[in-house]
C-alpha cells in the first residue's frame, strides 16, 4: 500500500448535510398530504412503500451486509462503515418513522384499534412490534450512528470503536428484519382476515 494511501482520512470532505439521503423527507411529506386529503389509497401507498424500504434495508444490512463487513480487515470494513453511516443517518428515521405512523394512522381510519374488532389483536401485535423497532432505532442504532460519525471525524479515529458500534446496529437490522417479517405476516392477516 502506498503512504498517500495510508494518510487517506475516514472521513469524507463532504459536508453531512451533502451525504445524507434528504429524499427520504418525501416520505413524511407524502404522508402529511394523504394526511390532509384524507386519501386512504395514499396513505397506503406511502405506509408500503415506506414499510417496503425499511424491512429490505434492514434485511440487507443484517444479513447481506453483516457477513460482508466481517469479512474485510479493519481498514476495508472502517471504510465502508464511514461512506454507510452517513447515507443511513437520516434515511431510516424517515421510513420507520413514516411506516409507523402510517400504518398506525390506517388501523385507525379501519377501526382496527377498536377493542372488539376481529383485527384488534393482530393491530396490537404490530403496534408492539414497531414500538419495540422505533425504540431499537431511535434509541440505540441512531444514537450509534451519531456516535460513529463523530468518532469519524477525528484526527485518528478508534476503529476498534467504530467496528464494534456499527456491529450492533448491524445485529439489531438483523432483528428489525425478522420483526418486519412477522410484521409482513400480520399484514396478510389484516388484506385476507
Amino acid at each position: 500500500m502506498t503512504a498517500t494511501a495510508e494518510v487517506q482520512p475516514l472521513f469524507s470532505p463532504l459536508p453531512l448535510h451533502r451525504q445524507l439521503m434528504w429524499w427520504t423527507v418525501a416520505f413524511p411529506v407524502v404522508m402529511i398530504v394523504a394526511l390532509v386529503e384524507r386519501s386512504f389509497y395514499l396513505l397506503n401507498w406511502i405506509h408500503v412503500l415506506s414499510g417496503a424500504l425499511w424491512t429490505g434495508a434492514d434485511l440487507f444490512m443484517g444479513f447481506v451486509l453483516g457477513p460482508v463487513l466481517r469479512s474485510l480487515d479493519m481498514r476495508a470494513r472502517t471504510a465502508v462503515i464511514a461512506y454507510l453511516v452517513p447515507r443511513t443517518l437520516l434515511y431510516f428515521p424517515m421510513v420507520s418513522l413514516t411506516t409507523g405512523t402510517a400504518g398506525w394512522l390506517l388501523a385507525s381510519w379501519l377501526g382496527f384499534l377498536v377493542p372488539g374488532h376481529a383485527q384488534f389483536p393482530w393491530a396490537i401485535v404490530a403496534l408492539a412490534l414497531v414500538t419495540i423497532m422505533t425504540i431499537q432505532g431511535l434509541g440505540v442504532m441512531l444514537p450509534n450512528s451519531l456516535r460513529i460519525w463523530s468518532e469519524l471525524r477525528l484526527p485518528e479515529p478508534d476503529r476498534e470503536r467504530i467496528v464494534r458500534l456499527n456491529r450492533t446496529n448491524i445485529v439489531l437490522a438483523g432483528v428489525q428484519g425478522v420483526m418486519q417479517v412477522v410484521i409482513i405476516v400480520v399484514m396478510a392477516h389484516f388484506v385476507v382476515g
